[in-house]
């Protein structure tokens, strides 16, 4: 009941794998960090490199108890690789991962979340507006699905994949938020930003003055200005190495 199957995996897997295991164990913590995790619900998954396999935590291990070594490979449909695993997954939670696995083949990671102010947010007939600069980076690649209830249903998960499209932000009505990456890093820091923007949309909801936004001009001149100040060498890449080290300071046992 209360203790956990100890597992180290350390050289017994490739180093590529190893590597997005370190990186997504700390993408875990980071949510417990902000605030964002909420029990043992919602996922971030990453696929490993070169492969079609993919990483996700183990269903019952709050997201304090992720280590590099416990998250369990996967494929796309949900099945457990590893025979001789103690752990497994739960399936309902990965159905929206496979699905947008499925459908965006090129990115490595998926993350999604229950945060209360994107719920908010996305609940709201207008949903995310152009009050700040953490909203003109979401706004310039973002997509909204409406809530349909769990989605398990084949039918939710093609409009699903065709809500998201090529955005890199979504806002799951009723529900929560999930943002796409290139790199652990990058789902990382679009998701900082989608928080973010809601978090000052719901503070100046309630606001008496009249509210300056970011003129529409911007937003579509801000898509190109995201790629590089939030992903690429200057930006996701950038930052995500201090949040690796952050990760090391606060939880020094997250990468076994």
């Amino acid at each position: 009941m209360y203790s956990i199957p100890h597992i180290d995996l350390r050289g017994k897997v490739s180093a590529v794998e190893w590597q997005t295991r370190v990186e997504l164990a700390a993408a875990y913590r980071l949510l417990v960090m902000h605030g964002w995790d909420d029990l043992i619900h919602t996922h971030i998954s990453a696929r490993i490199p070169g492969t079609e396999d993919l990483l996700i935590n183990a269903f019952g291990l709050a997201f304090e108890e992720v280590t590099a070594s416990n998250l369990v490979k996967i494929d796309i449909e949900g099945n457990v690789l590893d025979e001789d695993s103690p752990f497994s997954i739960n399936p309902a939670g990965f159905t929206i991962h496979s699905a947008v696995h499925h459908a965006r083949p090129e990115d490595q990671c998926a993350l999604h979340i229950h945060h209360p102010d994107a719920i908010a947010v996305g609940s709201c007939k207008d949903g995310l507006l152009p009050y700040s600069q953490y909203a003109a980076f979401a706004l310039a690649s973002m997509s909204y699905h409406s809530y349909e209830g769990l989605a398990v249903n084949p039918d939710e998960i093609k409009r699903l994949q065709e809500d998201l499209g090529t955005a890199n932000f979504m806002l799951l009505r009723n529900h929560g938020a999930l943002t796409m990456g290139m790199t652990i890093g990058d789902a990382f820091m679009h998701m900082y930003d989608l928080i973010r923007a809601c978090e000052i949309q719901v503070k100046l909801q309630h606001s008496l003055d009249s509210v300056h936004t970011v003129h529409a001009s911007v937003i579509d001149g801000i898509k190109a200005q995201a790629a590089i100040v939030h992903t690429g060498e200057t930006g996701g890449q950038k930052a995500w190495p201090a949040m690796l080290r952050r990760v090391k300071r606060q939880y020094p046992h997250f990468d076994i």
